[in-house]
């Protein structure tokens, strides 16, 4: 059966793969797990950083991207972040937060000192604010991740008392992604609904202006209370989804940065003296979404859907069993991705994963035997949303021609980034190509996407068995029962078919042997506070 796969997709392989043999040798080997570069840096200068595509809204609490983290990465930042172990450290937090017995009742400390961009100060109240706005406004990316919060209270000018419905054992994790992120009061009041555009945190640089589908220009904030550390004048996000554009403008000097390279680019860049790469393991995956039941839009109920894939999860299990996760690696990322087939990486230090030798093989047979079951007539049509890289663009090409053999017509809509989320949430879709950059605890892999009504579960899932699950997980501290637990809502995942986990990326960044001080971790953000131009 794997010859066969092998032997269907020879022409993509061939067409996807022409004159990148030579590039396999010795010297474009990736080595090493290689996140930082502690070089001394000069002050002054301005770094150009290309992103694989255009932020969406510049709003923590709306937000969706991982190019939108990295973005905020460099001008706001949260009540906590990771560092280079992957260990959760004080940011704008004074300490780690401490728990009552019962595990309800939550206080941290807010740092004494920061003012956000626009002059004013950080306090607890600002954090109360933010931390209100994140759980309750209307449409936010953040409301499931904050549901179990009840009450938030400053009870102190830099003390904020949180009281949980329920235990929450991730809510530390949650604090140090955009939940975490304060915005000024002042900037939210006066913009409103408009804060996209005039975004105001604590942050090593403050915003200036966006370009829609050029750039984001950050210049040195000199509120920030460790603007001694801060090397740069500024920094430039420019987004540009060809990965081949982003390597020769590297090679040119009008990048200095170039953020999530794919494998080809990266073998190519091991060749040039002038360039260095630095890599880390993902704790996300990357896959297809299928529409189940989202008719409403983020955040609602589901409903029926008169499709195939809707109306009969045989029908997504055939499809599902027409991929051959392997070949589709060797294909289109050069075998320097691994496989997925679950939310949660085997690299988690919190009740890992399925490890990639352990995920379903293609079995073309019983998914014809599954197609004839559920009485469909062949093909099925499937309509495919992907996003315009020419990387997605390929994944796209290998599985369209994998799905052919088991009995499904699959098209392709390559679609401009931005505009496919905005259609996916509204349920405007049939399947498309899903991502995330990963949390350290497993609950940031899983609520917000397979909890009924999460506030990213464009799919439409709703079970109940699952949302019991995901509530049981996320209050239990217990490591092995997590494990236990994780484990389970796995298999249920897998058996649902709404979303295909497919393969997990690794965090590749290429710059300039010119630039020192970028942090490259496991959440897949390029961190250039401490960024400058070499001595």
């Amino acid at each position: 059966m794997r010859r066969k796969a092998i032997a269907l997709v020879a022409v993509v392989l061939v067409s996807l793969t022409s004159g990148c043999a030579s590039l396999q040798s010795s010297a474009t080997e990736v080595g090493g797990v290689r996140k930082t570069d502690d070089r001394p840096v000069r002050d002054g200068g301005t770094l150009t950083v290309a992103l694989n595509s255009d932020p969406d809204k510049l709003d923590p609490t709306l937000a969706q991207t991982l190019v939108g983290r990295t973005v905020f990465a460099g001008m706001c930042e949260k009540l906590y972040d990771i560092d280079e172990d992957g260990v959760v450290v004080p940011q704008l937090a004074a300490a780690l937060p401490t728990t009552s017995a019962d595990g309800r009742t939550v206080t941290l400390k807010v740092r004494r000192g920061p003012r956000f961009s626009d002059g004013t100060r950080l306090d607890a109240a600002a954090v109360v604010t933010s931390l209100l706005r994140h759980r309750d406004l209307p449409g936010s990316a953040r409301g499931t991740e904050l549901a179990p919060v009840g009450s938030i209270e400053a009870t102190g000018p830099y003390t904020v008392r949180m009281r949980l419905k329920q235990p929450y054992v991730p809510l530390t994790g949650v604090l140090a992604d955009r939940a975490g992120m304060v915005m000024s009061p002042a900037a939210l009041k006066k913009y409103g609904k408009n804060f996209t555009n005039h975004p105001s945190c604590v942050g090593p640089f403050r915003f200036v202006e966006r370009v829609g589908g050029d750039r984001i220009v950050l210049k040195k904030d000199p509120n920030y209370y460790d603007a001694d550390k801060v090397h740069l004048d500024g920094v430039v996000y420019k987004p540009i989804p060809d990965g081949n554009v982003r390597l020769a403008n590297l090679r040119s000097g009008d990048l200095q940065v170039g953020d999530q390279m794919g494998p080809i680019d990266v073998q190519s860049s091991l060749t040039e003296p002038g360039l260095q790469l630095f890599n880390s393991p993902s704790l996300g995956y990357q896959g297809i979404g299928l529409n189940v039941g989202n008719v409403k839009g983020l955040g609602q109920k589901p409903g029926r859907l008169d499709t195939p894939i809707a109306r009969d999860v045989r029908v997504r299990e055939a499809f599902e069993l027409a991929i051959d996760r392997d070949t589709l690696n060797k294909v289109v990322f050069q075998g320097m991705y691994e496989p997925a087939c679950g939310p949660i990486s085997p690299q988690s230090a919190i009740a890992p994963g399925i490890k990639a030798q352990d995920c379903p093989k293609r079995d073309v047979a019983k998914a014809k035997e599954l197609l004839r079951q559920a009485g469909v007539s062949t093909p099925v049509k499937i309509e495919l949303k992907t996003s315009t890289t020419p990387e997605q663009g390929r994944v796209g090409q290998v599985l369209q021609a994998m799905v052919k053999e088991a009995g499904f017509d699959l098209s392709l809509r390559p679609t401009e980034y931005a505009t496919m989320l905005s259609e996916t949430d509204a349920g405007d879709y049939d399947v498309f190509t899903s991502g995330w950059s990963g949390r350290l605890d497993p609950d940031g892999n899983v609520a917000n996407f397979l909890k009924t009504a999460g506030a990213m579960n464009a799919y439409g899932l709703g079970d109940p068995e699952i949302d019991k699950l995901i509530a049981e997980g996320s209050t239990v501290s217990d490591p092995a029962r997590r494990t236990e637990i994780y484990d389970e809502l796995t298999r249920r995942v897998q058996d649902a078919h709404t979303m295909i986990y497919l393969y997990r990326q690794k965090n590749y960044v290429v710059a300039s042997k010119d630039v020192a001080g970028i942090r490259v971790y496991g959440d897949g953000l390029v961190r250039v506070t401490t960024a400058g131009y070499t001595r």
